[in-house]
């Protein structure tokens, strides 16, 4: 008799608390991470997100860059009444801000290319499935594990995210300076266009958290979706398009286009990808 799905819902998660044991470094098997292709952007997943940017704390995240701060020598403040809520606790500073953002970072193929290639920037993958979330996540942690000597993989870490609803929540006006849309869910059916992850009020979140100059990549193998995006940035007063000479030029268009999973399988099955670059633009004066 097979194993019934409690047995294998059970296997699944002995798994990974077996992996997440201190010091073990084996990269994670994507078979003990089971998780389905898409996720409804507008269902009530459960999530957790700062009200302000000000207010999340990165520290776990990127532990290594946490601020070492000196207790405050100052006279403590006077005993609050007891009948008034403490204010919520301060979130550890860190030494920088994140700067590069993978919206639907899948299984994080994106992020540990560009990891040890932009050593001196904090990148964010952003995922709204559970459990491939996780997986980016032990997949980091082994990964930090294995590099320890050459302190990789540092600068990489891994949010569960809705970034349809809560992307400004993150990050601040113009703090991002580029912003990776890999292979993105078409949502074929004209029904469902509305769950795009570019149309023209999300492009406006990209041009509020995106500085002067930043830029947002995007490649897909379905044309229909490509000429989507590069209709709806190039009608965006903030955006205009790179050329494709620039485009060409810039070193992470070939990780883009090599390193995740969706290309890599596009690739096995000689699929064509379709990139387009858009840079955010200065705002007029008032």
């Amino acid at each position: 008799m097979g194993a019934t799905k409690k047995d294998r819902r059970q296997k699944r998660e002995d798994y990974r608390a077996a992996l997440r044991q201190e010091g073990v470094s084996e990269l994670p098997r994507k078979k003990f991470y089971r998780q389905r292709a898409h996720a409804n952007p507008f269902s009530d997943h459960q999530l957790i997100y700062p009200p302000h940017p000000d207010q999340m704390d990165w520290s776990s995240l990127y532990p290594d860059y946490v601020v070492d701060e000196a207790q405050d020598q100052q006279t403590p403040a006077p005993e609050a009444p007891p009948d008034q809520l403490s204010a919520p606790l301060k979130p550890k500073r860190i030494s920088k801000d994140v700067e590069v953002a993978d919206i639907g970072c899948g299984f994080g193929g994106l992020l540990v290319a560009l990891g040890p290639t932009m050593p001196d920037k904090l990148i964010l993958g952003l995922e709204i499935r559970y459990s491939v979330t996780q997986y980016v996540e032990d997949r980091i942690k082994a990964l930090r594990l294995q590099n320890q000597e050459a302190k990789l993989y540092r600068n990489v870490g891994v949010l569960r995210a809705n970034t349809m609803k809560f992307l400004p929540n993150f990050f601040r006006k113009g703090q991002l300076s580029k912003v990776f849309i890999c292979f993105p869910d078409p949502h074929f059916k004209a029904r469902k266009h509305k769950q795009r992850i570019v149309s023209t009020t999300l492009n406006s979140e990209y041009a509020y958290v995106l500085r002067p100059g930043g830029i947002v990549y995007t490649i897909t193998d379905v044309p229909d979706l490509h000429e989507w995006m590069v209709q709806h940035f190039e009608a965006h007063p903030s955006f205009e398009r790179v050329s494709e000479e620039e485009q060409e030029a810039d070193p992470c268009v070939e990780i883009m286009r090599t390193e995740t999973e969706e290309g890599k399988k596009v690739e096995r099955h000689k699929g064509q990808k379709h990139v387009a670059l858009f840079r955010r633009l200065e705002d007029p004066a008032w």
